[in-house]
């Protein structure tokens, strides 16, 4: 995400050591640090080559990672060549373009009788250096971009106003000021925060306790390894330092997104891919106050959301929708604040806490100078104001008041801190009173110990069981489609069907495979849910599918899937290899395909340029060979019915793999076309008769295999196609140009220049126009398709599709509005 392409203007660029007065800074030249590791230079984004900017960059390192950019506001022309980077009268670093108005400048007071220049350090920090007394009078490491980098500090001087903070790009190739930034609040102890326009959290670290932050539990191997935060009350001080511990066998770089993402980064020598470390938020949870007040937060759980114990949810409408930023309210009042006068009033009982243990601590905490936990407890008791308190190592007591609601709350799987909340004497059940206090703390050791033991054994039991349960639930949802009493649902399974031989995963190994299903592993999502990357013992990488609870798709996808995919082998099928069904969490272990889905290069102006014309037509070969596998092969009949780019797997050697089989279906070997009232798909791809009869067949995957192979050959979207107003769609725009004589002109710029049988282009753009006729039996079948894409056989001409008629209200539409492109699954056919 962070790595962006730029070009340099000239190929070959004339490095020099630093700029002065005699000696400026021009294009085509690069100003290098002494060990060769960092470069300044111009450079222009690769979408917007009519901009110029003056940055500093990775030298050697391809594509150009750009961590600092001098005119980020105020950019120069492309066709201006005669900018230059220089030492202005006053002794400031000065950025002129060709008419000498200046685009940027230091603007730092150098003293009257200085010879100053400009020298790129090591550690990537531009200065302004004294020339005569060798010091620096500006350096680019106080005024940060978007880019943390060893060496370099975040933080504030209360003395001095001071505040140096990292702030977002406008996108991935727009330097200007971006809607996020980075920075160390000033608290005691202080956390850090990814903001939104400046005030509005969106992530927080949780409060620094000498060591590390405490708010996520993987900072003690990772993020604490690279950061390290020094206060200097005297000086009025706060840094966040970035410390590369690497010794030169890697670079190391933390960034924030235009997305408000922060990721660290490492690129080891000999290497040519940046590896993300960690990001931030880890996940859905990591997003400040997704739960609202009073609301904890547990990625492992659906819905993520649930309410602090002794609270309910604010309004119940909202939080059965899946909105729960306006939180929980407490279910019964304290007793400290009913006014009573006495606990006697009340037959003895007074408020007391509940433990909340591996939690991320909630927002708005004060540090009160008192030792030990005992006095932490006790003035918390004391206190009615008081919602909560901790007491955490290398910081002391933390409480919470009634001033702020507790927000911001995470319950993590492992790590964390303890959580003391204050609940009136009726919600306790058990839990720590006033009057149990003593008690609890004269327990003996040997009891406690005891307990320990009596839970790991339970914890154990409690993982079999749950495992046994899952393998019997899977059972159960198998022989549930096997039985239904259905006789005249042309869709009901084979009595051929057995169940699938498949490993049953417990759902703490995959928690533990994804890291709890961090956001830094996740791949995407479909109408299914969010798909993570995970690597299970052993080192084997796995793609973990799952259900959400508020995807359309259910648990008919989910058991259609495990049968289907567990009973097909084909090399271009994507590999089913185990699953996991526990308590409400349904989810699909696949083999894990590097290079992700075909839309990510296709669609994506960068990378389709990896897909030369020979990997693009093994593609569409491979893609017909499983589709005949499926509809003639396989010894079921299978329609997919959502075949599409983004259902299209890549291995490490680009190989395809057709997947996501949650909408698919047995057909009988007896019938060539069904009916359906529930009518499944993505609008674009479904073939006329389904869509508007709900009529389905291997003529429907025909149709959508066709549009496939246009998407693939022209790099456009059949469903966001708009060619100069004038074609509706990609199949009118590539039937006129066919019927022209023009079929060229489809083929994507990006791949004309390698592109050496043209004759193998037009031949399958002929096929895709043969796909996509109306009606179904003019189309062919897969096992002709591959004939013909293989010059096997001959290739009739198509009729013209109702789909390339121009005339349509269609044409009406701005050029700039939108088209659903989502999964539809509730349309009853007619």
């Amino acid at each position: 995400m962070f790595i962006l392409f730029y070009s340099i203007p000239l190929e070959f660029s004339l490095a020099i050591s630093n700029i002065t007065q005699s000696e400026s800074l021009a294009q085509g030249q690069t100003l290098i640090s002494p060990s060769l590791k960092f470069e300044l230079g111009f450079f222009s984004p690769y979408d917007k080559p009519k901009k110029q900017y003056v940055g500093i960059w990775y030298k050697g390192i391809s594509p150009l990672a750009v961590v600092w950019v001098a005119n980020r506001e105020n950019p120069l022309a492309a066709t201006d060549t005669s900018a230059t980077l220089n030492i202005a009268r006053n002794g400031n670093l000065e950025l002129l373009d060709g008419k000498f108005n200046s685009i940027w400048s230091t603007n730092a007071v150098v003293p009257s009788n200085s010879s100053s220049l400009a020298i790129l350090l090591d550690n990537g920090n531009l200065v302004l250096r004294d020339g005569i007394s060798g010091e620096n009078i500006w350096e680019s490491f106080k005024h940060p971009g978007n880019t943390f980098l060893p060496g370099s500090v975040l933080g504030f001087n209360v003395k001095t106003g001071e505040n140096l903070v990292l702030t977002s790009w406008k996108s991935g190739s727009n330097p200007s000021l971006g809607n996020f930034s980075y920075k160390v609040s000033q608290q005691a102890p202080p956390q850090v925060f990814i903001l939104i326009n400046g005030s509005t959290p969106y992530w927080r670290s949780g409060p620094w306790d000498k060591s590390k932050f405490v708010g996520s539990p993987d900072m003690d191997s990772s993020y604490s390894s690279d950061c390290h935060l020094v206060e200097d009350l005297d000086m009025g001080t706060t840094y966040l330092h970035f410390v590369d511990r690497y010794n030169g066998s890697a670079v190391l770089k933390v960034s924030i997104s235009s997305h408000g993402v922060l990721t660290s980064e490492v690129k080891h020598s000999g290497s040519n891919v940046w590896e993300t470390k960690w990001k931030r938020p880890e996940n859905e949870c990591g997003v400040y106050g997704v739960c609202g007040p009073f609301g904890v937060c547990k990625i492992s759980e659906s819905p993520i959301c649930k309410c602090l114990k002794g609270f309910e949810p604010k309004s119940y409408d909202e939080w059965s929708k899946g909105n729960w930023t306006g939180g929980c309210v407490r279910r019964t009042k304290l007793l400290c604040l009913q006014n009573v006068t006495s606990s006697s009033s009340q037959g003895g009982k007074t408020d007391g806490f509940v433990k909340m243990g591996m939690t991320k601590l909630p927002d708005f905490y004060e540090y009160l100078d008192v030792k030990g936990v005992d006095n932490c407890l006790i003035w918390c008791l004391e206190n009615c104001s008081c919602l909560a308190y901790a007491y955490v190592n290398g910081i002391g007591c933390l409480v919470w008041s009634t001033k702020s609601p507790l927000l911001d709350i995470q319950e993590f799987s492992y790590g964390g801190q303890d959580l003391f909340l204050r609940l009136a004497n009726a919600e306790l059940d058990g839990q720590i009173s006033k009057n149990k206090i003593i008690g609890l703390a004269t327990i003996s050791s040997s009891a406690i110990l005891f307990g320990i033991v009596l839970l790991v054994c339970f914890c154990r039991w409690r993982a079999n069981h749950n495992v046994n349960k899952s393998k019997e639930t899977a059972k159960h949802l198998i022989s549930w489609i096997k039985s239904r009493d259905n006789p005249g649902n042309v869709l009901q399974f084979s009595t051929q069907m057995h169940e699938p031989q498949l490993p049953f995963y417990d759902f703490g190994s995959i928690l533990a495979a994804t890291n709890n299903f961090s956001i830094s592993n996740k791949l995407g999502e479909g109408g299914f849910g969010p798909v993570y990357k995970g690597k299970i013992p052993g080192g084997r990488e796995i793609a973990v599918k799952r259900l959400s609870s508020s995807s359309r798709q259910g648990i008919e996808e989910f058991k259609n899937e495990t049968i289907l995919i567990s009973k097909l082998q084909h090399r271009n099928l994507v590999r089913l290899v185990g699953c996991c069904i526990e308590n409400e969490e349904k989810l699909l272990i696949y083999e894990f395909m590097p290079n992700k889905s075909l839309d990510t290069f296709i669609f994506d102006a960068r990378k389709r340029e990896q897909l030369k014309w020979d990997t693009r037509y093994n593609i569409i070969h491979c893609v017909a060979r499983g589709l005949v596998y499926l509809h003639r092969d396989s010894f079921l009949r299978i329609i997919h019915r959502d075949l599409k780019v983004s259902n299209i797997l890549l291995d490490e050697d680009m190989n395809p793999k057709i997947s996501d089989f949650g909408l698919a279906r047995i057909f009988h070997e007896s019938l060539d076309q069904a009916n359906t009232h529930r009518i499944v798909g993505t609008l674009g791809y479904m073939s006329p008769e389904y869509a508007m009869s709900g009529l389905f067949s291997e003529k429907s995957d025909v149709f959508s295999f066709g549009i496939l192979i246009l998407e693939i050959i022209s790099g456009r979207k059949n469903t966001s196609f708009y060619h100069e107003e004038l074609h509706r769609s990609l199949v009118a725009y590539a039937w006129k140009l066919w019927s022209e004589g023009r079929a060229m002109e489809l083929v994507d710029e990006a791949i004309l220049g390698d592109l050496c049988n043209s004759s193998e282009v037009t031949r399958c753009i002929h096929v895709g126009l043969l796909c996509v006729q109306d009606h179904a039996k003019d189309r062919p079948t897969m096992p002709d398709v591959v004939l013909m894409l293989s010059n096997e056989a001959h290739c009739p001409d198509p009729n013209q599709s109702v789909l390339t008629v121009e005339s349509s209200p269609m044409q009406q539409l701005p050029s700039t509005c939108s088209v659903d492109e989502a999964t539809i699954s509730y349309v009853d056919g007619r």
